[in-house]
């Protein structure tokens, strides 16, 4: 069942589109249609989409896949890998989730996912008022978004540990004169330059001692892969907003 399903690839001249295309012809699936920005979506000949792109064109994107599940009588999968969301944009995506079974992860990671779970146990376990957490990351000098859709993963990984919200204990930039750090707060540091795939750590400070907690991507490759196991997942599931910890049963 699962090789004869068509895949479409948007973004399929971008780094990551070439990756899932490079997959999934080393796994002898079906590529149905590979497009790219000014292309036109025909998604008549595909059951799935693997999208990293950005924002707003993963939103035309699922309107595409909102239509062609209409006329089918079933909602088609789109798997999403675009960040850097604004708040509008999330609400423009969430309309269509009554429509698209849409799977959207900052990060395909079977590591980085273990990594939230065990970042959001120590957040659980260690007091705010005696641990500092950072989320530090970095990537290629062409990465247009910061902080990464991964580190705000793992920042929102902290901030449900610790039953706060991480828009209001987030600290993202600091330059100048910043005063000292305020307790509970959770920061951000990003670094962009040279050819780096990703690298994610989330540090946890005392007065005392340090504990890092981290992931380094090798290959752009693993995240590709991992979009291509949440395809085969998402196939067939009802219309609904899903992520990588549904896709891997990480949640109840």
């Amino acid at each position: 069942m699962t090789q004869s399903l068509r895949f479409a690839v948007a973004g399929a001249r971008g780094r990551m589109g070439q990756a899932v295309l490079k997959v999934l012809n080393e796994r002898g699936f079906e590529v149905a249609l590979a497009f790219d920005k000014g292309d036109v979506i025909d998604l008549s000949g595909a059951d799935v989409v693997i999208d990293f792109t950005t924002p707003y064109a993963s939103i035309d994107i699922a309107h595409a896949c909102a239509d062609e599940g209409e006329k089918r009588g079933k909602a088609l999968a789109h798997i999403i890998g675009s960040t850097g969301w604004m708040p509008a944009e999330e609400q423009s995506l969430k309309t269509l989730t009554d429509r698209v079974t849409i799977v959207r992860a900052g990060n395909f990671s079977l590591g980085v996912n273990m990594l939230m779970g065990l970042v959001k146990q120590a957040a659980a376990k260690l007091p705010a008022e005696d641990w500092d957490i950072e989320v530090l990351e970095a990537h290629h000098k062409r990465k247009v978004d910061a902080p990464s859709g991964t580190a705000l993963m793992l920042g929102q990984a902290a901030a449900i540990g610790r039953e706060v919200d991480l828009g209001e204990a987030k600290v993202a930039a600091r330059d100048g004169l910043t005063g000292q750090r305020v307790d509970g707060t959770i920061g951000f540091s990003v670094i962009r330059g040279g050819g780096i795939i990703g690298e994610h750590s989330v540090l946890f400070a005392s007065e005392d001692e340090i504990i890092t907690l981290s992931h380094s991507a090798r290959d752009r490759t693993l995240f590709a892969r991992g979009a291509i196991e949440a395809a085969l997942w998402a196939v067939g599931k009802p219309a609904g907003a899903y992520d990588m910890q549904d896709v891997l049963g990480f949640t109840a």
